[in-house]
């Protein structure tokens, strides 16, 4: 149902914008023709476009996967993404997070490798079209370690969410669903409450990591039946990092994400760490966008920028996307151990 709602709702906006700027000379007869053709081509995207994406996700490994909870130390998280700027009703989603590596805490010397537990919150707030949502995500991991500098991760985690859905955003045709058209004009809530878990072999200049969000499907669920269940996500995600002048390094990350009733989704990205300063680079998920990257690094903080653009079967929507990220280190400084002076920065 959301994936219908949110590209109707687009669809809407779109025509009405069309129709506001006078832009085109045409009768209002074509361009209703030429918008529900937009529609029939889209079709294959709006099951996508229910999925909330993170362009910058190398930095927001543990919420994919709760076993990487504390990979990088103690920190807080946060990101804003803004699709489709400039049309009503387009998907925006804030994140916020903050991860406690318990090796930090205790004074560890080399916490990283040494610790052995941690903890995270996130919070996630996801607008798109009628639906509000709110995510709550309690995780812990625990690391056992297999050689002198490779850790085994397991991760579990409790998921609670609450979406609302706002009946007086509904469209003509949404009206008339028979499920979604009984909250026409009204506001209508529904809570779910899962578990997430993973697992992940890492070492300071690689990681491989599987991760499985709502093992139980949402079955587990409270008010509205607006939505039929919560289908369970994987993810698979990688990353290897290595310096290659005292001042030039290289880092690369994929993420794979598989859902039974949404398309698979590939997603890679590369970056050059200049100077232990400033991160350029690029990244594509397969089929749908591209990405320019942008960012630095301070005594305690890493700030980036992603500028998304369209690409392939989804060239036909309009608008670009935002995304700003900044990571903040609670206990440790951006400069590279002491022990690894080899060691890279960022992921």
């Amino acid at each position: 149902m959301k994936s219908s709602l949110c590209v109707e709702a687009f669809v809407q906006n779109l025509a009405e914008a069309i129709f506001r700027r006078g832009k085109r000379t045409v009768s209002k007869t074509p361009e209703i023709l030429i918008l529900t053709f937009l529609l029939l081509l889209m079709s294959p995207l709006v099951q996508a476009q229910s999925r909330k994406y993170v362009s910058q996700f190398s930095h927001f490994q543990s919420y994919f996967n709760p076993g990487l909870t504390g990979y990088e130390g103690s920190t807080v998280r946060g990101f804003v993404r803004n699709q489709w700027s400039g049309f009503e009703g387009a998907p925006q989603t804030f994140f916020f997070s903050t991860e406690l590596d318990f090796g930090e805490l205790a004074g560890e010397i080399d916490p990283a490798l040494m610790g052995k537990n941690a903890l995270s919150l996130n919070l996630l707030h996801d607008t798109y079209g009628a639906f509000r949502e709110n995510e709550l995500m309690l995780s812990y991991a625990s690391r056992v370690r297999l050689t002198e500098s490779h850790n085994l991760r397991l991760g579990v985690g409790i998921n609670y969410q609450s979406i609302r859905l706002d009946g007086n955003a509904l469209t003509t045709e949404e009206q008339n669903d028979p499920t979604l058209g009984q909250y026409y004009g009204t506001f209508s809530d529904m809570q779910l409450i899962d578990a997430n878990v993973g697992i992940a072999l890492t070492h300071r200049q690689y990681y491989l990591s599987y991760g499985v969000h709502r093992v139980n499907g949402g079955k587990i669920s409270s008010g509205d039946k607006f939505m039929e269940g919560y289908p369970a996500e994987q993810f698979v995600q990688a990353g290897f990092r290595e310096t290659i002048t005292p001042n030039l390094a290289l880092i690369t990350n994929a993420l794979f994400r598989s859902r039974k009733d949404l398309p698979n989704v590939v997603e890679l990205n590369i970056k050059a760490l200049l100077m232990d300063k400033v991160w350029i680079g690029a990244g594509h998920r397969f089929d749908y966008a591209t990405n320019l990257q942008f960012g630095f690094l301070t005594k305690r903080m890493k700030l980036g920028y992603i500028y998304e653009f369209p690409m392939g079967k989804s060239y036909l929507l309009p608008g670009s996307t935002h995304e700003f990220m900044v990571v903040v280190n609670l206990f440790k400084d951006n400069e590279k151990n002491k022990f690894v002076p080899d060691e890279v920065l960022i992921w």
